[in-house]
């Protein structure tokens, strides 16, 4: 059977187009108006970023040069002069969304907050004086390190305000990433809070930043920022550490935007490597602004009176470019919220959607999964019919989990985006338009117009359709990341040299493999080291994981691949269970005949492990790396401080 064949046995032949109702009334209205866009954007890129660069920001200066493009390197509006924080705030107090809410905020244990325009471009103008009179300035870095709350967006803005690039840690990981984070980036001064709520529960953060700066073993921060959150007893050491109220008493709201050029540095956030340290992503500030703003109004096709939620953390990317930059630059309201499903309510995120009529939701397949093992009967009780519009980030959808999306949440009457893109990319860049492209469970769909997306071999040659290949892109666009901080060699080794360069062009390559299909839809199938090698013929992990969702016991999958002398890699699964299904050696059997049936006897598992929990980040993906040293009976390698339960990784070694 060719390689062809079997990764089209899996493919989608359903196809869900935009209702007319909606494509009329979407800022992209039909797929001919996308492929105007596309085309365009194809025929000169620059230009077609410069209009939008012109008609959607606010500039202080305009740009000599659209792209200076030193492959691997590139400058996006040489010499112009912006400020985020300003296309964020300032250009709106002139408009109708000066009152308008901004970020409405749902803390975990049910307070609230409302924050118009004109109030968060206040709390950032005098946070932004009180980093000032801390000695921090433009080009200084500054350490966040904070749950789920207003301030953390209020402190990013302040610090794109005044030009001091920001790094977000998460608030779950550890002292010791926190500390190695802090190093890499030499960070001036820390902002953080006593501790933020988790599932019924307070984590603890002042006392991780405590030890991650002990014995100045992070020499370069001299000051430490902390919100009162939970209020529990805190060490503050004299001369060092400061509370966010007492630095924002009495302090001037008067802090004018700081010019900052097109290329200075915005943020500097780090993504885990398989092996050494984590790599520090540098984005821009002119470049950045424009394609989170851009991918925001047109993907989620933002309205006037939409309440658009992202369920993501701010210290992830996808928190940055879309609960932050990219709502409030198009003056959207955006939806923050502390918590997270949990036994003492797992319909909470429901609760949030009725309460607040949520019209837009963004969230990741591994939620969708973990609703769809809690069980219909809690969305089913919570008012959902604001709902407009739904998508997903973070990894493939499966079929069968994008099925109950569209119908137990969107009610059969909501677009799907089925989002692909990464930290390094800065925003979404395959996607669907959600008035203009027909969906298919399952696929991204097209590329984002001036994306110009291609999958190839390993000599850059593109593969025909249906064949499993590398996801590249061919041409600059303006989100793209600039370098790995203090590294350029790591960044050109990295993204620019796996894939030969074709007549002199580099193809930027982050590490996913992807299939085409004969309408030109990608189906993106996961990190190159997550599509198996079987007696030759290529498989996607997510192509024999849909397979085994399909099966009414399994609630969720992961699929590597284990070593095998005869076939070169052999089929491991790891699998959960449904409700109360028990692992056994007849529901072994039962799956490995229900994958042959779905994909074909090349893809039978040689070994289905049944387990309780699977080993994921805390953004929600998993962690298949550490599923191949557990199935090759290796030792797990790597950094694992992502890891959202180190528990669930212990419980996976001793049922080895």
């Amino acid at each position: 059977m060719s390689t062809a064949n079997i990764e089209s046995i899996l493919q989608e032949k359903r196809l869900f187009p935009p209702a007319a109702e909606f494509s009329q009334n979407a800022h992209i209205k039909s797929a001919e108006d996308y492929q105007r866009l596309y085309d365009k954007a194809k025929a000169n890129p620059e230009a077609f970023w410069a209009e939008l660069a012109e008609q959607e920001l606010d500039w202080f200066q305009k740009w000599d040069t659209v792209l200076d493009w030193q492959p691997p390197f590139a400058k996006w509006f040489v010499n112009g002069k912006i400020n985020i924080s300003h296309n964020c705030l300032d250009r709106h107090l002139t408009t109708a969304n000066k009152n308008k809410a901004a970020i409405i905020w749902e803390g975990e244990p049910g307070d609230s907050r409302t924050i118009t325009y004109a109030q968060l471009h206040r709390e950032v103008s005098q946070f932004a004086n009180a980093l000032k009179q801390l000695g921090v300035k433009k080009g200084d870095t500054v350490g966040i390190y904070m749950p789920m709350i207003p301030e953390a967006a209020v402190a990013m803005l302040a610090c794109a305000r005044i030009g001091a690039p920001h790094s977000v840690v998460f608030g779950g990981f550890s002292a010791e990433a926190l500390r190695d984070r802090l190093n890499d980036a030499k960070a001036k001064v820390v902002i953080t809070a006593d501790g933020g709520f988790r599932k019924d529960s307070i984590v603890a953060l002042k006392p991780q930043v405590d030890k991650a700066l002990e014995n100045n073993a992070a020499p370069s921060v001299e000051n430490v920022l902390v919100v009162q959150r939970t209020k529990q007893d805190i060490e503050m050491q004299s001369g060092r550490d400061y509370w966010w109220h007492d630095l924002q008493k009495d302090v001037s709201a008067d802090c004018p935007a700081e010019p900052m050029d097109a290329e200075d540095v915005l943020f500097v956030l780090y993504t885990s490597g398989s092996t050494g340290k984590p790599k520090g992503v540098v984005h821009t500030t002119g470049g950045y602004n424009l394609y989170s703003h851009m991918t925001t109004k047109w993907i989620f096709d933002l309205q006037d009176t939409d309440v658009y939620w992202c369920t993501a953390d701010v210290g992830w990317i996808t928190g940055h470019s879309y609960i932050v930059y990219g709502p409030l630059s198009n003056g959207a309201t955006t939806v923050m919220y502390e918590g997270a499903p949990r036994k003492s309510n797992p319909g909470c995120f429901w609760d949030v959607v009725e309460k607040y009529g949520v019209t837009v939701f963004y969230t990741a397949p591994t939620a969708i999964r973990a609703f769809i093992k809690m069980g219909d009967e809690h969305p089913k009780a919570r008012d959902l019919s604001s709902l407009r519009l739904l998508g997903t980030v973070g990894e493939p959808i499966n079929p069968e989990a994008w099925m109950w999306y569209h119908q137990v949440i969107g009610g059969e009457k909501c677009p799907i985006v089925d989002t692909w893109w990464q930290t390094e990319t800065g925003g979404v860049m395959i996607t669907p338009l959600p008035g203009a492209i027909p969906t298919k469970p399952g696929s991204a769909t097209r590329p984002f117009p001036g994306i110009l997306a291609d999958i190839v071999d390993l000599d850059g040659n593109p593969v025909k359709d249906n064949e499993g290949g590398y996801l590249v892109v061919r041409h600059p666009w303006p989100g793209m990341m600039r370098t790995v901080y203090g590294d350029p060699d790591r960044f050109r080794r990295t993204y620019w040299e796996h894939i030969a360069p074709k007549d002199g062009k580099y193809l930027y390559f982050a590490g996913d493999g992807a299939r085409k299909d004969e309408d030109g839809y990608f189906w993106v199938m996961g990190r190159v080291d997550d599509v198996l090698n079987i007696s030759g013929h290529r498989l996607g992990t997510m192509e024999v994981e849909s397979a085994l969702v399909s099966h009414p016991a399994v609630a969720e999958a992961a699929v590597v691949g284990k070593p095998d002398e005869v076939k070169g890699e052999e089929i491991v699964a790891f699998v959960t269970l449904e409700g109360g299904n028990q692992g056994s050696e007849e529901l072994n059997k039962e799956l490995k005949k229900h994958v042959v049936s779905e994909i074909g006897a090349i893809a039978r598992p040689g070994e289905i492990r049944f387990t309780d929990a699977l080993p994921k980040t805390r953004s929600g993906k998993i962690m298949r790396r550490l599923l191949r040293n557990l199935a090759a009976g290796q030792e797990v390698s790597g950094d694992t401080s992502t890891l959202e339960d180190i528990s669930v990784l212990d419980k996976l070694r001793t049922e080895a």
